[in-house]
C-alpha cells in the first residue's frame, strides 16, 4: 500500500448500521438479481449514450439512476432545486458538481439530479471489457499515486469542464460513515477555477424510517462489495436524500483553497461547520488527490476496498498530496 494512502480503524460493525426494518431474505435476494442485471446494463449502453445528444443522454441515465436505487430498495427525495434540463442540440454549460462521499450508490445518487462525468482511478482503464466501456462512456481518470501526474489530471478535468461537460467528484477522497464529512482535496478545484464554471455543492444522506442516518450503505473498513449489497438490500426502508445546494458562481474565487473551503462548509450545513471532522472516516471513494482543506480535528482515512490491502474497485481512497505538488498555484 502506498505511503500517501492513509488508514482508519473504522470497521462494518461500529458504522454500517441501521435502525429500521429488515427486508425478507426472498426479497432481498429478488432485488440483487434484478438490481446487479441493471447496474451492468448501464455500464455496457453507456458508450452507446456518448454518441446521443446531451439532452436525450441525461433523460436515460436519471431513468437508469433512479431504477437502480429503487430496485435496490430505495426511496428517493430530493431537496432543493433541481436543475434546469439541458436542452436538445445544447450541451449546456460545464459544472463542476462535487459532494459528500458515503457509498457506492452515491453514484446513481447523483445520476438522478446531475448525471456528469465521473471522475476515476487509472487503474480501471486497465481492467477487462469494464475499462474500455468506462473510457468509451466518458469517464475521466486520476494517477492517484503519481505527484507528477497531477497537473495532468487538472487539465483533463478541466478541459472537460470547458467543453461544456458536468463533471461529478467526491473531493472527500474517501468514504465516510455519514455521520460527519472529511477534508476536501482543492486540486480539483483548481480545474473549475481555470475553465472559469460553477461548482454545485451536493449532500448526500441516506435514512432509516424514523429519519435518522443510516449507516447500511456506508462502504467501511474491511467492507466487501458482496457484504455491502447483501446489507443495502436487507435494509429496508432506506431513503436516499439528495440535497441540492446553491450553486457557487464563476468569479466569486480566485484562490482554490477558499473554493474548495466554501463548497465543504455548504456541504456541511451550518449547524456541523464548526464541528467538522469530530467523526469517524471510512474507506472507498473516488476523488482528485490535492492539497486539502483541513477537517477541525485531523483524522485518518481507509484506503482499500477490503481489509486494508489496496483495492481493486473503483471506490478507494485517494492520496492527500501537497498544494505544491498541484497544478499552476493561484492567489492567496
Amino acid at each position: 500500500m502506498s505511503a500517501w494512502l492513509p488508514t482508519a480503524p473504522c470497521t462494518p460493525h461500529d458504522c454500517a448500521t441501521h435502525s429500521g426494518p429488515r427486508t425478507r431474505v426472498a426479497a432481498a435476494v429478488g432485488r440483487l438479481l434484478v438490481g446487479i442485471p441493471l447496474v451492468l446494463a448501464g455500464a455496457l449502453l453507456t458508450p452507446l449514450l456518448a454518441l446521443l445528444g446531451a439532452a436525450v443522454r441525461d433523460r436515460i441515465t436519471v431513468l437508469w439512476a433512479h431504477s437502480v436505487l429503487r430496485v435496490f430498495g430505495l426511496r428517493i427525495r430530493v431537496v432543493g432545486q433541481r436543475p434546469a434540463p439541458r436542452r436538445p442540440g445544447h450541451a449546456g454549460g460545464g459544472m463542476l458538481v462535487v459532494a459528500n462521499h458515503i457509498s457506492w450508490l452515491d453514484i446513481p445518487a447523483l445520476g438522478t439530479v446531475f448525471p456528469s462525468r465521473m471522475l476515476a482511478k487509472s487503474e480501471i482503464r486497465s481492467w477487462p471489457v469494464m475499462g474500455v466501456l468506462a473510457a468509451r462512456g466518458g469517464t475521466l481518470f486520476v494517477e492517484r499515486e503519481r505527484l507528477r501526474a497531477l497537473p495532468g489530471a487538472v487539465r483533463t478535468v478541466s478541459a472537460a469542464l470547458t467543453a461544456g461537460s458536468r463533471v461529478a467528484v467526491f473531493p472527500e477522497g474517501c468514504t465516510w460513515c455519514g455521520q460527519d464529512q472529511g477534508r476536501f482535496t482543492s486540486a480539483v478545484f483548481q480545474a473549475a477555477l481555470d475553465a472559469g464554471v460553477p461548482v454545485r455543492p451536493v449532500r448526500i444522506t441516506y435514512r432509516a424510517p424514523d429519519g435518522q442516518a443510516s449507516g447500511a450503505p456506508a462502504f467501511v473498513g474491511n467492507d466487501t462489495l458482496h457484504a455491502s449489497l447483501w446489507r443495502v438490500v436487507t435494509a429496508g426502508g432506506l431513503t436516499a436524500e439528495i440535497t441540492v445546494l446553491p450553486p457557487i458562481p464563476a468569479g466569486r474565487h480566485t484562490d482554490r483553497r477558499a473554493l474548495a473551503h466554501e463548497a465543504r462548509t455548504a456541504v456541511l450545513g451550518t449547524a456541523a461547520a464548526g464541528t467538522a471532522g469530530s467523526g469517524t472516516p471510512v474507506a472507498h471513494a473516488v476523488g482528485m488527490p490535492g492539497a486539502v482543506v483541513r477537517a477541525a480535528v485531523p483524522q485518518t482515512t481507509v484506503a482499500s476496498d477490503s481489509a486494508n490491502r489496496p483495492a481493486s474497485s473503483v471506490h478507494q481512497c485517494d492520496n492527500s498530496i501537497p498544494a505544491s505538488a498541484s497544478s499552476v498555484r493561484t492567489r492567496s
